[in-house]
């Protein structure tokens, strides 16, 4: 058995082939049964691996899944993000009434406490931007690198759908179009349509990103990551471009 790490919210190991999970507090619990659900028929409408998982325990909460082959990449290239230009293209045409019957519903922001714990010049500004966001699309939720796997200069899955919610298809584009290599980022961009409107509200995903992890740092003590995270939150607001 191989521990691969933990995450906000769960713990992984590797053994046979599988990965195991657990929830790191009682809450995720339901969150990685729910992935139980929607994963097995969300998988075959795209055109990259993703985890499937099942559950293996119920007391405790344990599920487990086939390992997606591939690393992080150390390279993102024009090719990778074509392939997840595709990618989301598909995920974000799954029809979103079946998804609600699965129990995919909308995620609710902490904006209270982001007002309470990340007092930052800006940051008013932003968090009024929020209001009147779509919420009409089945979205990742938490699309980063260390969420996209390569091999061989391809893409070879995508991870971690434990954000999977109904909501702004901009909030999958967020990372690719701001923190991505601009020649992953264009080719992308070109593969998914990207229209001025959705690249401004990728701009608001990725301002507030850091403010999650304040919230976390917070809720478990580390004053570390609050610290990293507050560093974010500035450093991000910095981009934000007014509307013309």
């Amino acid at each position: 058995m191989t521990y691969l790490g933990e995450g906000w919210d769960s713990t992984a190991v590797l053994a046979g082939g599988w990965v195991r999970r657990r929830p790191r507090r009682p809450e995720i619990g339901p969150q990685l049964v729910r992935e139980t659900v929607i994963m097995p028929w969300l998988a075959p409408r795209l055109p990259l691996p993703v985890p499937v998982p099942e559950v293996l325990s119920s007391s405790p909460v344990v599920v487990r899944h086939r390992l997606v082959p591939g690393e992080q990449p150390p390279e993102l290239t024009a090719a990778m993000g074509r392939q997840l230009g595709e990618f989301l293209l598909a995920l974000h045409a799954a029809p979103v009434e079946e998804a609600v019957r699965l129990g995919v519903g909308p995620r609710t922001l902490p904006v209270e406490r982001f007002r309470a714990e990340v007092r930052v010049p800006g940051g008013e500004e932003l968090l009024a931007r929020l209001g009147g966001l779509p919420a009409d699309t089945l979205v990742h939720g938490d699309l980063g690198p260390e969420h996209v796997l390569g091999r061989d200069g391809v893409l070879t899955g995508v991870i971690d759908f434990g954000d999977v919610h109904i909501g702004d298809a901009a909030i999958d584009l967020a990372w690719a179009l701001n923190s991505a290599p601009p020649e992953f980022a264009d080719a992308l961009a070109e593969t998914y349509g990207v229209t001025d409107a959705l690249r401004e509200r990728a701009v608001i995903w990725h301002q507030l990103g850091p403010w999650h992890e304040v919230l976390h740092g917070n809720d478990v003590g580390d004053r570390d990551l609050t610290k990293i995270g507050l560093a974010g939150v500035q450093s991000r607001l910095q981009t934000w471009v007014p509307r013309t």
